[in-house]
């Protein structure tokens, strides 16, 4: 559910993409992949659910390079906070997972990384986790014996605790499989989605970093609340399996984590109860936030909904951009030069 990596480096000119200085022009075997944006959490599903959504992506090009090292080239994009992403590797989620894959390899050679950002950080669409992800899954092409997904996620959740601290699956699974996953510390599952099933992503122009995110949830809950909870997410889980929109709009409540984050996320109120007078099954915060999501039982519906949810963003003074997508959405995958 994270969307921001490491601390800082110092920033570049405004606009520019970082690049090192040293990197080599000779020819080596070269991959580029791309992973999408994901909506963690699922609202009911805290660190447990995720999927993916068509829209926003970022694109990893990695090189095979004789070094045994992982070196970030650039980082590129037109998404805000590019400049003072992280060229050091073992500070980027996305440089981080390489390492992990290198040391469990044992590989002789390295790799040289450059990343393409599209997806805006403290978005709550899997920011880093995008980037990790696309980065492991070029780097993995360029393996002599390449890896299944389901191996390449420790070295994903690898990534991702340099952005948050710690180790959950939520986006990098979906990202890696496609579609809505259940994603615990050692595996990922795949969940059946009804093809009917459609969501709304609204993206204000706000930036909510996960750390403040995961902070307002430190105090505990108490015991009913979270049996209410189990229960909304055993009804769920239920409903997917069943393709049972009523069970859907059962469980789909969030009563741990979006009463504690809604007052960070000015508008967010307003564009939940516009999803729900549309029609929407549920709706939540995607991830840590401040991007919103709102289910329902067909495109038409999510596209009719879909002004007014931007539209109580902008009346709260922010900047929205609204995606309608499957909520089976796609996976990372390699991509060719030209694609993208």
């Amino acid at each position: 559910m994270n969307d921001t990596m490491a601390p800082p480096a110092p920033p570049a000119q405004h606009g520019e993409p970082r690049v090192q200085d040293d990197a080599s022009s000779d020819p080596h075997p070269t991959s580029r992949a791309f992973a999408p944006a994901s909506v963690g959490n699922i609202g009911v599903g805290f660190d447990l659910l995720g999927h993916t959504i068509e829209g926003p992506r970022d694109i990893a090009t990695v090189r095979r390079i004789e070094a045994p090292e992982v070196r970030i080239r650039a980082i590129t994009g037109q998404v805000p906070g590019v400049a003072q992403l992280p060229l050091q590797a073992e500070r980027n989620t996305a440089g981080q997972a390489l390492i992990g894959l290198r040391e469990k390899l044992g590989l002789a050679h390295g790799f040289e990384l450059t990343l393409e950002k599209g997806i805006a950080l403290g978005s709550g669409l899997g920011g880093s986790a995008a980037s990790c992800v696309a980065a492991l899954v070029a780097a993995n092409a360029l393996l002599d014996a390449p890896l299944s997904r389901d191996a390449l996620y420790e070295h994903a959740l690898d990534g991702e605790s340099v952005s948050s601290g710690s180790r959950h699956g939520d986006n990098v699974a979906p990202m890696l499989l496609g579609g809505v996953v259940m994603a615990t510390h050692d595996r990922m599952i795949a969940l059946p989605v009804p093809g009917w099933l459609h969501a709304v992503v609204v993206h204000p122009a706000q930036v909510l970093e996960t750390r403040r995110a995961r902070a307002v949830l430190a105090d505990p809950y108490p015991l009913d609340v979270v049996v209410r909870q189990s229960a909304h997410l055993a009804l769920f889980l239920t409903g997917l399996q069943r393709a049972d929109a009523s069970m859907l709009r059962e469980g789909l409540r969030d009563l741990l984590v979006e009463p504690r984050r809604a007052p960070l996320i000015p508008g967010f109120t307003e564009a939940k109860q516009a999803a729900l007078d549309g029609g929407a099954i549920g709706a939540s915060i995607s991830g840590a936030g401040p991007s919103t999501f709102a289910w329902f039982e067909s495109r038409e519906a999510a596209e009719a909904a879909a002004p007014a949810m931007r539209r109580a963003f902008t009346d709260a003074g922010f900047e929205a951009r609204a995606y309608v997508t499957p909520v089976a959405g796609p996976r990372a995958e390699v991509i060719g030069p030209g694609h993208g």
